[in-house]
């Protein structure tokens, strides 16, 4: 059985496949300052709540945004599960990346692209809403052609308190009405409506240069939040990044 592993920047998600299934799945919250020890021991404890025996784990894949934490995980699995983690790399990763500096991309990127199209096998958009968004094209020929970065959600939400005298932290969420009658609903509706048209309107100038009619495949914590309101969005597909670290691992 396989364990993957998505180290993002404010959660760390896991899975277990056997075979092409994903059989277990569970999050962990990002903290650079743990250490390995710690780590391990919230590995073990999700394995005892599962009931998955670690014993029969044969390889770990790992994606990381988190290089400070890198080190910590390697040895926690290392110590705690007995599994020697291959990280993914743009070196390692089976797609070609076109972008000019290959090795800046996070790796997350890269893995989603592979699962995308391993699913589609057509020109798409993965677009996955997490701590940052990002906007990422493949091409039909299953090549990473590069993508947009922006600010995910909630931390313009965050930004809207923290740097305002008055304003409260709002949790994004769909607003019942466009036009808020009150504080609370006027930031929901411009944080909603907002974030939606700057979604919609990269994912409508990406594909204008591209000249293609891509699929948008979206992932992240809040790809189901803004599916149903998005011009643009195909699909959602919450376990992207684990299925794409499993085809990374077949493929070596």
């Amino acid at each position: 059985m396989l364990l993957t592993v998505d180290i993002g920047n404010t959660s760390i998600a896991l899975g277990v496949f056997r075979g092409e299934e994903l059989v277990e799945s569970w999050r962990l919250s990002t903290d650079p300052r743990r250490t390995a020890d710690e780590y391990g021991a919230s590995l073990l404890a999700a394995f005892s709540s599962s009931g998955i025996q670690v014993q029969v784990l044969g390889a770990a894949m790992v994606s990381s945004v988190v290089p400070p934490l890198d080190a910590a995980m390697m040895d926690a699995l290392a110590r705690y599960l007995d599994l020697d983690a291959v990280f993914v790399t743009h070196e390692n990763c089976g797609i070609k990346v076109l972008a000019e500096r290959p090795q800046e991309v996070g790796p997350d990127r890269l893995v989603n692209a592979v699962a995308a199209f391993s699913a589609h096998k057509k020109p798409l958009i993965v677009a996955d809403f997490g701590t940052a968004a990002t906007f990422d094209y493949v091409t039909g020929k299953g090549e990473f052609a590069g993508g947009a970065i922006a600010p995910g959600i909630g931390i313009l939400s965050e930004a809207l308190h923290s740097r305002t005298a008055v304003l409260p932290r709002v949790e994004p969420a769909k607003p019942e009405r466009p036009i808020g009658r009150n504080t609370l609903e006027a930031m929901r509706s411009g944080l909603f409506y907002g974030y939606i048209g700057l979604v919609d309107g990269i994912l409508d100038r990406m594909a204008s240069e591209a000249g293609t009619d891509p699929i948008v495949v979206a992932t992240g914590g809040y790809a189901g939040l803004l599916k149903g309101e998005s011009r643009r969005i195909t699909v959602v597909d919450e376990f992207l990044t684990l299925k794409g670290l499993r085809i990374i691992q077949e493929g070596r």
